[in-house]
């Protein structure tokens, strides 16, 4: 921010379809982001001060007439756990709370959970619960920081097994196929960042009724590009900050998301 405008250190990108060099960078410009037709903020989690200091910078420059995707003000409300839990009729059971003993009758009650902190990506500090584990003291204690921090527990969903399906929205409106991460042998976690492998399959009805649920919302919110992760017939996270998976997506099946994204862009500049 400089004097109330908002500015950007950039350099000009071109891309190619070659593993060996893929982009080439341009010369260090500085310019105003009101210069720009659209800014795609991409910033992978975690969600920390930091992020919000940038969603207030893209908001000025949204000011001064540039479109960003997905909006400032929505990226910072949205939270990619929490934003799930407002559409209850599509979530499995679950609890969010920094209190110990209420997340331990949550497994009592459940069994088998999942505990996660709620600023994370990629499967990072996800933790599976039975019964019995001895384990549950310690683990609780190291994602609340000793009752200071915030999670989520789900109950555990066994159709884990057959992949945790990332949907991609564009302005509210699900791709036709979406990506089944399964998970390797011996884990909960299908993300691919935590070893998991991509089927891409066509969306089943439930999977329609969800994305019909959750997909005013989004577009009414400026949530241009958005990942569902739903597994079974449950609806987990919503993925607002910078969801993948379109490449396998396109290779599978010889489409191209990335233009119907940017046909969305387009639509919304009013072109």
């Amino acid at each position: 921010m400089r004097d109330g405008s908002a500015r950007a250190n950039t350099r000009a990108l071109r891309v190619h379809r070659d593993a060996a060099r893929w982009f080439e960078l341009g010369e260090p410009r500085e310019l105003a982001l009101g210069e720009l037709d659209v800014v795609l903020m991409r910033k992978d989690p975690p969600f920390n001060n930091e992020y919000i200091y940038s969603t207030y910078i893209l908001e000025a420059g949204a000011r001064d007439g540039c479109l960003v995707i997905n909006d400032p003000q929505s990226l910072r409300d949205c939270n990619e756990k929490l934003f799930a839990t407002r559409f209850p009729q599509c979530c499995p059971p679950l609890l969010v709370s920094r209190n110990a003993a209420q997340l331990r009758e949550f497994q009592r009650e459940h069994g088998d959970v999942i505990f996660k902190p709620l600023d994370s990506m990629g499967g990072t500090l996800i933790f599976r619960v039975r019964d019995g584990d001895p384990n549950i003291s310690v683990i609780l204690e190291t994602l609340t920081a000793n009752g200071a921090t915030t999670i989520m527990a789900q109950r555990y969903i066994p159709a884990i097994v057959d992949g945790d399906k990332r949907i991609l929205m564009i302005d509210g409106e699900p791709a036709p196929y979406a990506l089944a991460r399964i998970p390797a042998a011996g884990e909960t976690r299908g993300n691919l960042a935590a070893g998991g492998t991509g089927q891409a399959r066509a969306l089943t009805e439930r999977d329609r009724w969800i994305c019909a649920e959750v997909g005013p919302a989004l577009r009414a919110r400026g949530l241009v590009f958005v990942g569902l992760d739903v597994i079974g017939d449950y609806l987990t996270e919503i993925n607002v900050t910078s969801p993948t998976c379109i490449r396998e997506i396109d290779k599978a099946h010889g489409l191209d998301i990335g233009a119907s994204v940017i046909a969305a862009i387009d639509a919304r500049l009013g072109r």
